[in-house]
């Protein structure tokens, strides 16, 4: 594909997200029917119409001044982009995150400025709260020590407290570490975290999937919670009170079947109150030394290099066509390794009869096998 025709394609993907209302889910079922954002953009008002989920307003929004604006806006980002050297990865590009695309909430679009692989085969997210102790500090430093044999990539929020002090931790010992950031990517916040991210932008990286000009909106950080959660293998919740950022991403964590780890504190901490809450409910594995996370995440395993996210090594491209491999590879990748058609469908961005005869086929070739529910798993 040559250059001219991947911008072009990043383009129109770029501007179907900005279109105001169009939000991840009915992005990807907008793709699912129009097979390509120019497809969609450009697809009749009656054509529109038979898609489920749309009506009159999202018609109006994409052929209305709403989409020129879009146009516009994503003409002038791209170029930013550009310029900034940022990187602008759709949800079906081979460089977004394959963790992240696992999670139902997952985001349509990402922008991205670093040098760390998104793909590392090792991810663990540390967080906590903004009001951090000395103890939070002195665990997070121990947790990022521990993680040295691992080599993962470190994954935070970039705030005050937890977040910050685990991005410095993993600096200061060589690991790569990526903050996830609730704005654009050229709205550093908080700005006292300038010089950090500065750091992480040539060790680690920036990443959001908020549009340039974003600014801190308090609605922003819930959904970048599930971003810090989504990337990663598991989630170490080092301080946290009762309440916060910290326990929602944990909670989205466990909703995604990742594991998450807490580290207990003194009972009277105001700031280990909800670490100790989250153990006491077996919601979180304790956290006293590196064999916890090791073992918890199988990372303890010679033979299991990438945590649950394993690929089947028996099967190979060149026996399958594209869309079976497809099917094949999110099959793989899936925790549990077991998946319902209609989540099958978006993952793999392809219509759900296509999926149905393909899942047939594959099921008389003794690859996959049926299960309950409308449920599919590699045999």
């Amino acid at each position: 594909m040559s250059t001219s025709t991947t911008t072009e394609t990043l383009f129109h993907e770029l501007a179907l997200t900005l279109l105001p209302g169009i939000g991840p889910q009915l992005t990807r079922q907008l793709m699912s029917y129009g097979g390509a954002a120019k497809n969609v953009l450009m697809m009749p008002p009656g054509k529109l119409r038979r898609i489920p989920g749309v009506g009159d307003a999202t018609i109006k929004i994409l052929t209305g001044p709403e989409r020129e604006a879009a146009f516009r806006k994503a003409e002038a980002d791209l170029k930013k982009a550009e310029k900034d050297g940022v990187e602008i990865l759709f949800y079906t590009s081979k460089r977004f995150p394959s963790r992240l695309k696992l999670i139902p909430d997952a985001p349509a679009i990402l922008y991205y400025q670093g040098t760390a692989d998104l793909n590392a085969p090792k991810t663990v997210a540390l967080v906590g709260t903004r009001q951090a102790t000395d103890y939070g500090r002195e665990q997070t430093e121990r947790i990022i020590k521990g993680l040295l044999p691992h080599q993962p990539l470190v994954v935070s929020g970039l705030a005050y407290g937890i977040d910050i002090m685990a991005h410095r931790a993993a600096l200061q010992e060589g690991l790569d570490t990526v903050g996830v950031m609730a704005t654009g990517l050229d709205r550093v916040y908080p700005h006292a975290h300038q010089k950090t991210a500065e750091k992480m932008r040539e060790q680690g990286g920036l990443l959001t999937e908020f549009p340039f000009g974003t600014p801190p909106d308090r609605y922003n950080f819930p959904a970048r919670n599930r971003i810090i959660a989504g990337l990663s293998d598991g989630t170490v919740v080092v301080e946290a009170a009762i309440k916060g950022g910290a326990l929602i991403t944990a909670e989205l964590a466990l909703s995604y079947d990742r594991d998450v780890l807490a580290v207990p504190g003194n009972l009277s901490s105001p700031a280990s109150a909800g670490c100790n809450a989250l153990i006491r409910d077996n919601k979180a594995a304790l956290y006293a030394e590196p064999r916890d996370l090791e073992q918890l995440l199988n990372w303890d395993a010679a033979l299991h290099q990438s945590g649950k996210f394993k690929p089947a090594p028996s099967y190979s491209a060149a026996d399958f066509t594209p869309d079976e491999f497809g099917l094949i590879t999110v099959l793989a990748e899936a925790p549990g390794r077991e998946v319902q058609m209609d989540d099958l469908a978006w993952k793999a961005q392809l219509p759900i009869h296509t999926v149905a005869s393909l899942l047939l086929g594959l099921e008389f070739r003794g690859v996959v096998r049926a299960l309950p529910g409308k449920k599919f798993a590699l045999v």
